[in-house]
């Protein structure tokens, strides 16, 4: 999907439900999001990434609903022509990503308690 004969690089990042959380059981997460605004945070980023890094593509989906034990709730591919501005921007996309796009992660557990998640990366979350 990212691949190019320019590229010489790809760099992927995979995010995955770990199964336990400060001594806690996890069953799975529940993502939500408000998906319009999403959509053009994730666009921005994009553009973002474009003007600081030599990038040839960009892929990133993240999931929303129920993600089970062990699977994956976001993958971002990015390619470019050498490894260093390919692994620089896909840091900054889920550091970025994190920080500005409005999806929600519940974390439900074990005695089907849960609990949802704030990233502390979020800008708009900190008051």
């Amino acid at each position: 999907m990212v691949t190019d004969p320019s590229c010489g690089a790809i760099s992927i990042f995979v995010g995955i439900t770990r199964d336990n959380f400060d001594g806690k059981k996890v069953l799975r997460l529940e993502y939500e999001a408000y998906k319009p605004m999403a959509k053009k945070k994730m666009k921005e980023m994009c553009d973002s990434i474009r003007k600081q890094w030599e990038i040839h593509s960009i892929a990133m989906i993240h999931r929303i609903n129920v993600v089970p034990i062990s699977e994956a709730s976001i993958v971002i591919a990015i390619s470019s022509p050498h490894r260093k501005e390919s692994l620089q921007a896909v840091e900054y996309a889920i550091d970025t990503l994190k920080a500005t796009v409005p999806i929600w992660k519940k974390e439900i557990y074990a005695d089907e308690s849960s609990s949802w998640k704030e990233n502390k990366e979020c800008s708009w979350s900190k008051k």
